[in-house]
């Protein structure tokens, strides 16, 4: 690993995700780190997929031995401590190593204490990396910042949901805008909107945590 590298490719253990959104992933994203987390790395001969670090607490009692044999320039990260899930252990260690950006796959699925914490957690990274976002074969998922302006297509749906309370939101070109609004999850969330017309969508709020979530199209 001698390459310096910017941007991650982060594999989880939960459902893979079909071939079609891992090529598109790939196309868009070449000169990313691999990093594979656990007993996702059971996955990898599947998809021909080569990881470049594997991490997490290694509690699925894989061979180890195995794994260096398969893979024999891969990178080992143990992270034992179970205050924290394997996920937001490597994003940890991604940002002591300045990375800019991540994208997330295998996230979702299978358990679903598992999908809710790896879905919440990117929260709290939002300010950290440029772009950290979450992908499976139906949905995108990323925090937003305070300000966020970006182009979308007519008809694209664009579902808003706040992590508590997010106060102050004001939206344009959605179907059904917000003029400084509250959401509050489990009261009022923001889903299934519409982008009116071709052009910028721009977001906007004052305080708390805002996922923007669209649908993938892979």
């Amino acid at each position: 690993m001698n390459k310096t590298f910017k941007d991650a490719l982060v594999f989880a253990n939960g459902e893979p995700c079909s071939e079609e959104l891992l090529s598109k992933i790939f196309r868009k994203h070449p000169n990313s780190l691999i990093i594979v987390l656990d007993g996702g790395i059971e996955h990898c001969q599947k998809y021909n997929l080569i990881p470049d670090v594997w991490a997490g607490d290694f509690d699925h009692y894989l061979d180890e031995k195995e794994i260096i044999a398969r893979y024999p320039r891969i990178k080992i990260i143990h992270t034992p401590d179970q205050e924290y899930t394997d996920l937001e252990k490597i994003l940890y260690w991604l940002q002591e190593n300045e990375f800019r950006m991540v994208n997330i796959l295998w996230a979702t699925g299978k358990r679903l204490d598992h999908t809710i914490n790896n879905v919440v957690n990117i929260a709290r990274f939002s300010s950290v990396f440029e772009k950290i976002i979450l992908y499976d074969d139906y949905s995108v998922c990323m925090p937003l910042p305070k300000h966020f302006e970006e182009y979308f297509t007519k008809g694209t749906v664009v579902s808003l949901i706040p992590l508590g309370t997010v106060t102050g939101i004001i939206t344009e070109n959605l179907k059904y805008p917000l003029k400084s609004e509250e959401l509050r999850l489990g009261y009022r969330n923001g889903t299934s909107n519409e982008v009116l017309q071709n052009g910028l969508v721009r977001i906007t709020y004052q305080s708390g945590d805002l996922l923007l979530v669209l649908e993938n199209s892979i």
